[in-house]
């Protein structure tokens, strides 16, 4: 993208919120938030909101009620104060007062945590069920309250718990930024055939998915120059993070982080394990459609694909997409399930929800989130792409998904990473399904390219974080590691889920450095890969009867914060506790592999 088209694409606009940090409204509810955090705290203290021996009295009912409503208003205010800054602080990590300022409010926000604790050892004590016989709040939270219920044999001694709260400010939350901030500041000479050109870094890794394989070595070339000179503060980052992991996993009786990973979901080790073992079964089945992908960009089967491949466009059609003919096919693709799904795709624009252009300090990636209402924020870094459009349907996805939500209280929409791709990976099905039913010959074979190799990051990739993640856990408990150790350890990952897929001269031993995911959460890589074989899984059901799923998919968006991901399963008839459902998930995938390698052959001769 040049800077020009970079100049046309949309920023957000927050400032009816607030006109900026120094405004007045501003500088008032970031002290009224603090009050009244102080005044919860308080309050739970008045109400005796903690673990206890006895048993359900009458007047529970009313203390529930109230300690409910409360922690739900103080979430609420604090969840939105938080949500602006970040919008200043995701797209410009350089700001230094609304940097200081986000560290306040994480410390406001850590006072939150404790609180929580004591509410969920308060509610098993006297029962979930029980609780919510004499209290109209606990009813309306009955699901969430139970899963508090069983989180409480996984807390520290409450005084513990505050002292945890506290240090985790300057602890794992203070390197997550650190890593935030550096990777996001980061540059790189790329030798593009123009003229070396420097980039922030997020528009180098765009660069992967440009028409010129010399743009994309080069890109590749480039981040490789530049990931190891941060290489150092990184790791100690993520020596913090999973370290400071460890101790409070066994603090917190954890028998592994992946069990406290799949609690956190919402989703049981039966079903993890029935998920992972379909996806170990269809490693080779991604391999062999990355040789294929290779063949078609000059490269030998037996080579394998070059990593700077991965994400390529076909060599034989235009993958160029402007901004504008990105957001029709997004919206073209929403109107055909739902004019409300189509209206927010306008919405969005009109209301300036979307901030699009790659820059310098801006944060990588892409990400949707909730700012209020039914309202969300959505960070893009366009690329020019028919894959980026494919991104914008997918953060809209989750736009959609918060609209379904802001008739939830903030205890009820504490979603599960897993669950909470359900909504973006629909979306993302709808682009792709609406190009499969237009499209024959070289442009079918496009879109089945920008589909295959989203969901091979999805499957494959994902595949080699979890595997990279478990053994940083195992050696870390033993250990700091160093920078070229977590290379070494990502190289060793990449091989066996990439397998013969790619060139392995090519892999990317870096990938653990620059993904935000292993900073900010614990094996956040697995539920993408949940999210989307879930969501093949929803499609077919609207396939077999669109008017029956309509009619309850709102619904079961709204209920992803309160229901566990097998009840929301049983809720369409899918038994996600068995291996044969994501078994036939990837089936759609395979599927696709067959179409894409019988339109791939004319070009492999």
């Amino acid at each position: 993208m040049t800077a020009s088209n970079n100049q046309a694409l949309p920023r957000w606009n927050v400032t009816d919120v607030h006109e900026s940090l120094d405004a007045r409204s501003f500088t008032d509810a970031l002290e009224l938030v603090g009050a009244d955090v102080e005044r919860l705290a308080v309050l739970f203290d008045e109400l005796d909101i903690r673990s206890t021996e006895r048993s359900i009295e009458p007047a529970d009912g009313d203390k529930a009620d109230r300690a409910i409503a409360e922690f739900n208003r103080v979430s609420d205010a604090l969840n939105l104060l938080d949500a602006y800054v970040y919008s200043i602080v995701s797209t410009d990590s350089r700001h230094e007062h609304a940097q200081a300022v986000m560290s306040e409010i994480n410390t406001t926000g850590s006072s939150l945590r404790p609180l929580l604790a004591r509410l969920a050892d308060w509610v098993a004590a006297l029962g979930a069920d029980e609780i919510a016989n004499v209290s109209a709040e606990a009813r309306e939270h009955l699901g969430p309250l139970q899963r508090f219920a069983e989180r409480a044999a996984h807390q520290m001694p409450e005084a513990e718990e505050h002292l945890y709260a506290a240090l985790s400010t300057t602890g794992s939350s203070a390197w997550g930024r650190l890593q935030s901030d550096v990777t996001s500041q980061l540059t790189a000479s790329v030798a593009l055939p123009d003229g070396p050109a420097k980039l922030p870094m997020p528009a180098v890794r765009g660069l992967g998915t440009d028409a010129d394989p010399i743009v994309r070595e080069a890109a590749y070339d480039a981040e490789m120059q530049a990931w190891p000179t941060i290489e150092v503060p990184v790791a100690a980052a993520m020596n913090a993070i999973k370290g400071e992991a460890n101790i409070i996993n066994r603090r917190r009786n954890w028998a592994s982080p992946l069990d406290a990973s799949c609690f956190a979901n919402s989703v049981s080790r039966t079903t993890f394990d029935a998920m992972h073992a379909a996806v170990t079964a269809s490693l080779p089945d991604f391999q062999r459609w990355m040789r294929v992908k290779a063949q078609l960009h000059g490269h030998t089967a037996e080579r394998g694909l070059p990593w700077w491949d991965l994400v390529a466009p076909l060599p034989f059609v235009s993958s160029a997409v402007t901004w504008d003919e990105g957001i029709g096919i997004v919206r073209n693709a929403f109107t055909e399930y739902s004019p409300s799904l189509a209206g927010l795709v306008d919405r969005a624009l009109t209301d300036e929800w979307i901030d699009a252009a790659p820059r310098d300090g801006k944060q990588g990636g892409a990400f949707c989130m909730s700012f209020g209402g039914d309202r969300s924020l959505v960070m893009l870094n366009w690329s020019g792409s028919t894959e980026s459009a494919q991104t914008t349907a997918h953060e809209l996805g989750h736009a959609y998904h918060n609209s379904t939500l802001a008739g939830r209280t903030a205890l009820q929409r504490r979603l599960p990473m897993a669950l909470a791709e359900t909504a973006s990976i629909f979306c993302e099905t709808l682009v792709v399904e609406a190009g499969l039913a237009r499209l024959e010959g070289d442009e079918r074979l496009a879109l089945l390219d920008v589909d295959l190799q989203g969901t091979n990051q999805v499957v494959v990739d994902i595949r080699s974080r979890f595997l990279f993640e478990t053994e940083v856990f195992a050696r870390r408990q033993r250990r700091t590691l160093s920078a070229a150790e977590l290379c070494e350890l990502m190289n060793e990952a990449q091989l066996s889920a990439y397998g013969d897929g790619i060139d392995r001269a090519t892999a990317h031993p870096y990938m653990w450095l620059l993904k935000p995911h292993y900073y900010g959460s614990h094996f956040y890589n697995w539920p993408y890969t949940y999210g989307l074989l879930f969501g093949l899984g929803l499609f077919a059901r609207y396939q077999a009867d669109p008017e029956r799923f309509r009619s309850g998919y709102d619904t079961l968006l709204s209920r992803v914060g309160m229901d566990t991901a097998e009840q929301l399963g049983e809720a369409f008839d899918l038994d996600v506790t068995d291996e044969a459902f994501w078994t036939s998930s990837l089936d759609v995938v395979r599927a696709r592999m067959a179409e894409y390698e019988r339109l791939a052959v004319p070009h492999l001769t």
